[in-house]
């Protein structure tokens, strides 16, 4: 549950909004040392190896698009693991150094590595959404991180079983059922824009709803 309302705060907070100069607030001391006390050394060097990679990017002052592919890369390396078998939990949203530090996590713990990682390199969030498909070849629910050029544009898909960036209209492997971002959520049934779900003036108060109702374990 925790972990969730972390997810929710980020997504909705008017912070993600710019570009997030203070993003080396994540790994100072003290966090670290919470990752050397669930993760060990090891974990520590990992987390340390994002922050040198990110810090490495910045570096470059590329526009955004130029670091989907690095930063697609970068979090491809490592292992998916079911959460069941990593946190001996049905379902866990691990942090990108929760993700990182124990060197792997399920498909959402990749899409959302990859969304607050490009986030921190500039890249606006309503040109990325986090969405929900069916792996058809799999038979299972999957998630995948969507970059969107212009609003009306075909999505590339960042993915962690199909490692290159396709745009969503060669990826027949996945049915999209909806997707979001800090700016709403929307219904597809295609890789298109979809429906925008909204309650009252804003669709976060949707998204939000869902995620306290799976954070209470209900709904399911």
């Amino acid at each position: 549950m925790r972990i969730v309302l972390i997810i929710l705060t980020l997504l909705t907070s008017s912070a993600w909004a710019e570009p997030l100069p203070q993003w080396r607030v994540f790994f100072a001391p003290d966090r670290l040392a919470q990752v050397e006390k669930h993760f060990g050394a090891k974990g520590v060097d990992e987390v340390m190896k994002l922050h040198d990679f990110i810090d490495a990017r910045l570096q470059l002052s590329l526009p955004p698009f130029d670091h989907l592919k690095p930063v697609n890369d970068y979090f491809n390396q490592y292992r998916f693991v079911s959460d069941q078998r990593h946190w001996q939990q049905p379902d866990y949203w691990a942090t990108p150094f929760e993700f990182v530090a124990s060197g792997g996590g399920d498909c959402e713990d990749f899409s959302l590595a990859k969304f607050f990682t490009l986030r921190v390199l500039g890249m606006p969030s309503v040109q990325m959404r986090l969405m929900y498909a069916k792996a058809l070849e799999l038979n299972q629910a999957h998630m995948v991180l969507t970059y969107l050029e212009q609003e009306q544009a075909m999505p590339l898909v960042l993915d962690n079983l199909n490692k290159a960036i396709l745009p969503g209209d060669q990826r027949p492997d996945l049915l999209p059922v909806y997707s979001f971002n800090g700016e709403g959520l929307w219904r597809a049934r295609a890789f298109d824009q979809g429906v925008r779900l909204k309650q009252g003036e804003n669709g976060i108060l949707l998204w939000q709803e869902l995620l306290e109702r799976l954070a209470a374990g209900e709904g399911r």
